[in-house]
């Protein structure tokens, strides 16, 4: 499912990612999604993004038990 995004003044591109994502870790699928807004740094209002779907991606840092690897 694609999910739009429409700036309010001053929204960057971390922030975005952040609230609509989950994490600024997304921030490079995200631009990938909008090449052609690579440039902005500082968005005006109004510019509709694409907000690309995440998938749960799960962190092998974590013991098993805190992964949902024993469920």
């Amino acid at each position: 499912m694609i999910k739009q995004y429409t700036t309010i003044s001053g929204d960057m591109w971390d922030k975005i990612a952040f609230e609509q994502m989950g994490s600024v870790l997304h921030l490079d699928k995200l631009l990938k999604a909008n090449v052609k807004h690579a440039a902005t740094i500082v968005f005006p209002a109004g510019v509709v993004l694409t907000i690309p779907e995440v998938k749960d991606e799960v962190d092998m840092q974590l013991p098993p038990w805190k992964r949902g690897l024993l469920d």
